[in-house]
């Protein structure tokens, strides 16, 4: 299957490569956010524990939610 993914990858055009680097880039910041926002215990910023913790799972399952929905994209052109 990695094998499929890297022939695809070198087929597709620059423009086409450029955003799926993007598209990766945008998964990991909000995986990372949201990882930071439940582990990072002095956060400066003022939130309760609980709706932190809450607001990073919100966050993960997003960037899931974004590279499931880019990858489907991706798929069907």
């Amino acid at each position: 299957m990695f094998e499929k993914i890297v022939i695809n990858f070198k087929e597709k055009s620059l423009k086409e490569r450029f955003l799926l680097v993007i598209g990766l880039c945008f998964f990991l910041m909000y995986f990372v956010l949201g990882l930071i926002l439940i582990f990072w215990k002095e956060l400066p910023i003022a939130m309760e524990q609980k709706y932190r913790v809450v607001f990073g799972i919100v966050l993960i399952v997003y960037s899931f939610f974004r590279f499931i929905r880019f990858f489907n994209s991706s798929q069907e052109e």
